[in-house]
């Protein structure tokens, strides 16, 4: 079994051990743009021991926004990425940035117009009703995800991750819960991944050097929508395509979000959180049904993601209940090449090199409250250990 502090390559890329920053949502880029707050935070998960730190959910267009303080991966970026690129690696780690696009959970003021999705089915949890992508629609979006990696490739970056996960874009193509499509993009799942794939065609030509990852579902999380054996089926169809690693997750923003992280719900404080007063006074008093929790366990995606260990050949990075050295020394020995993790590096940006210090004694003080993830919404993510319940 390999050390979780040994080098592993995904691609063309090399990084000095297997532990990566996942693409969690930071919630620091106001105005679209690169924030000091981004770069300190990432500088210091870097200088804390990761091989890569993965910055989050970046648009690759405005019809791809989801929020006012979400980064947008443009040319005007530039400056601001090159300075968080350089950041990272003078701190030793390599840099990786999400690539994505929000589809039904655009808001008109924030993303330009009507929400883009596969179909025009309402979306409870915007509220949204988008309309379904018409084929020039397709063709523009698959273009600007290239054009988005050739930002991200000019900004210095090592790696970029494809969001085809979660209930955004990509995934709701996939789901047969949010993709009610008659056409080529719709019915069988040969249809539903058609875009996706089509998007891969132009990330993986505008690459030419840096590593290509993909975030994926095993599973939605709910019955309807994307079960196991299709996630399977997807990584097949990603490692045909190109893909140099995956990122194997699960669950839906808009139907199953805690199945994402389990843990406390994060209804109670989103409500406290939001605005206007009726978004307010609706999450109160039906947030818990929309979003009840989902008991955290230890490497909760585990069983699903060895599954998809035993069908592809690619390297896979498991994400998922990986808060201890001993969770981690787990999914390594079942043959995954890297992991992932988010909260335990809000907790504690030097956490990979404490798990270096302590060895198996090493577990985080992430108590999967879940406080970080209801910030977001309204402003950054941060654990409230360190910035109290009630910080701005």
């Amino acid at each position: 079994m390999p050390s979780l502090f040994d080098p592993v390559r995904l691609g063309p890329l090399t990084l000095r051990n297997r532990t990566i920053r996942a693409a969690a949502f930071e919630g620091m880029a106001p105005g679209h743009e690169v924030s000091d707050a981004l770069v300190d935070y990432h500088r210091a998960v870097a200088q804390g021991g990761v091989g890569m730190t993965t910055v989050a959910y970046a648009a690759v267009a405005q019809s791809g926004l989801a929020f006012a303080h979400q980064l947008w991966l443009r040319a005007e970026a530039l400056p601001g990425l090159r300075r968080l690129t350089d950041a990272i690696h003078a701190a030793g780690a390599k840099a990786s940035i999400q690539l994505g696009h929000c589809g039904n959970m655009a808001k008109p003021a924030t993303a330009g117009g009507r929400a883009l999705a596969p179909s025009a089915k309402f979306n409870l949890y915007g509220p949204v009703w988008p309309r379904a992508m018409s084929l020039e629609d397709l063709r523009v979006v698959a273009r600007q995800f290239g054009d988005a990696v050739r930002v991200a490739k000019d900004a210095g970056f090592d790696a970029v991750e494809l969001h085809a996960g979660h209930g955004y874009l990509l995934s709701q193509f996939l789901s047969p819960y949010t993709n009610r499509r008659t056409d080529a993009y719709g019915g069988s799942l040969e249809n539903r991944a058609r875009f996706l794939r089509e998007v891969m065609a132009q990330v993986r030509r505008a690459a030419d050097g840096l590593a290509l990852v993909v975030k994926m579902n095993l599973r939605d999380g709910f019955e309807g929508g994307q079960p196991l054996e299709e996630g399977v089926e997807v990584a097949k169809l990603l490692e045909q395509d190109g893909a140099d690693a995956l990122v194997l997750s699960g669950g839906f923003v808009s139907k199953a979000p805690m199945f994402i992280m389990r843990g406390d719900t994060i209804a109670p404080e989103l409500a406290r959180r939001m605005s206007p007063w009726w978004m307010k006074a609706f999450v109160s008093a039906f947030g818990e049904w929309l979003i009840p929790p989902v008991p955290y366990a230890d490497h909760y995606f585990l069983e699903d993601a060895c599954v998809v260990r035993r069908e592809v050949k690619l390297p896979l990075v498991y994400v998922g209940g990986v808060a201890s050295r001993a969770a981690a020394d787990r999914v390594l020995a079942e043959g995954f090449d890297a992991i992932a993790m988010a909260r335990a590096l809000l907790r504690e940006p030097d956490f990979v090199e404490r798990l270096r210090r302590e060895g198996e004694a090493g577990e985080s003080r992430c108590d999967h409250c879940n406080h970080c993830a209801a910030r977001i919404y309204t402003t950054s993510a941060a654990c409230h250990h360190l910035v109290g319940r009630d910080a701005p």
